[in-house]
């Protein structure tokens, strides 16, 4: 082969390829609205969390918190996809997105005023579920609306890079202004966050083209997306990979307050630190596939990303220094991101534009409804066998699932 033909299969990696999306107007003010977002809602999340385990001593109540906001989504996600289909999502993002800032906001109150209560949290946990139940149908498929489909994989790998570069630096910060000021102050700082992606939904120029109306029930919508799923067997992978990695692997982010504490002898900042190093190694992931997602290589980095998150969440169970748990972190982050920007973009790819609100519902709801009852079950299996066991198991289980998707399903790494 000469060297002319190897430098055609394999494109140069370069800052315009790397950030290709950013071209489309539209994208970059969802980019860029989006990422001081999400470091609102990130400090809310960690400091939501360190606040409740300070409340109640336990770490079973902070899976009860996680199963309460993520439990909507049985009943609104399968829906919520259904209503992306039909009606502009830009409409339906900025209502959910109004209705997240006003919860912060309501939460931010209750801690100024010293009431908050755990059940307080449990209560608003369960309506931002509601909310983001419609909100992440949505999401997962406007992405088309603001690029081309050439550049749909390179959107989705700088969304994680956005998603995980908030995650990076909220927590940290969210632990240390805890520390210094207070719950309250990341409550309200999260609620002025909305402002940004709202106005920049706001001002994006989209056209959107009605549905096809049909006078069709939303069983009979439902249905197609559901039939067009099991009869893909990439699209059937796919979605049974995320729920059993939101079932078994994602429950170690909610033990997380308790085992900085516990197991680490730290406090809100410890915390932080750790959901922070995970964000970091989560944005190098995000960054890798944005360079190389013109390299047909997706079907490869699921399968390898599927093998070092477990691994990488199995050394953290035997970790108990600070800086080599936050390094065993940040390679669970690199190796989950991996896997589930490539699984979203593969599905996105294979799936029809008229089915991608059902589709893109039914594999949200195997994550963010699945998510909750593996946190619940992890916080009572904390309780019962403590943190290290629980986390050790779930990282085995997911091993198995990929090893079984490796052997079993080999057309899924041949994926370009």
């Amino acid at each position: 082969m000469s060297t002319q033909n190897a430098y055609t299969l394999r494109p140069r990696i370069s800052f315009r390829n790397t950030f290709a999306a950013l071209k489309h107007r539209n994208y970059r003010l969802w980019f860029f609205g989006q990422i001081v977002s999400l470091v609102g809602t990130w400090m809310q999340s960690t400091a939501q969390g360190y606040l409740v385990y300070e409340l109640t001593q336990s770490s079973a109540y902070l899976g009860i918190v996680s199963f309460a906001y993520g439990a909507p989504a049985w009943l609104f996600n399968l829906y919520g996809g259904v209503i992306a289909d039909r009606v502009p999502r830009r409409t339906m993002l900025i209502i959910t997105q109004t209705s997240q800032m006003i919860l912060a906001f309501i939460l931010a109150w209750l801690a100024f005023s010293r009431l908050v209560q755990p059940w307080h949290i449990v209560v608003l946990a369960l309506l931002l579920g509601i909310a983001n139940a419609f909100d992440a149908p949505a999401r997962q498929s406007f992405v088309l609306e603001m690029v081309s489909r050439e550049d749909l994989t390179n959107a989705i790998a700088l969304n994680s890079i956005m998603f995980n570069s908030a995650i990076a630096v909220g927590p940290a910060v969210a632990g240390i202004a805890y520390a210094a000021l207070g719950p309250g102050w990341c409550f309200t700082l999260n609620g002025i966050s909305f402002i940004a992606v709202i106005f920049a939904l706001a001002i994006m120029r989209l056209q959107w083209i009605p549905p096809e109306r049909q006078n069709r029930s939303f069983w009979a919508e439902l249905r197609e997306g559901f039939r067009f799923i099991g009869s893909d067997r990439i699209a059937k992978t796919l979605v049974f990979n995320m729920f059993m990695v939101s079932m078994f692997g994602m429950g170690f982010a909610t033990l997380l307050p308790a085992w900085a504490v516990k197991q680490l002898g730290g406090d809100s900042s410890t915390y932080g630190f750790l959901l922070s190093s995970r964000g970091v190694g989560a944005v190098f992931a995000g960054l890798l596939l944005a360079m190389v997602s013109g390299w047909h290589i997706r079907g490869r980095l699921f399968t390898f990303g599927g093998i070092v998150f477990p691994i990488m969440l199995g050394v953290f169970t035997f970790t108990r220094w600070l800086p080599l748990s936050m390094l065993a972190l940040f390679g669970a982050g690199w190796g989950q991101i991996a896997m589930f920007n490539t699984a979203n973009s593969m599905l996105q790819s294979i799936t029809p534009d008229e089915l991608r609100g059902r589709v893109m519902g039914i594999y949200t709801l195997s994550f963010f409804g699945v998510v909750p009852i593996g946190a619940l079950l992890a916080g009572q299996a904390a309780v019962l066998f403590g943190e290290a066991p629980t986390v050790m198991v779930g990282a085995i289980v997911m091993m198995i699932t990929s090893l079984f998707i490796y052997i079993r399903i080999s057309e899924v790494r041949r994926v370009e």
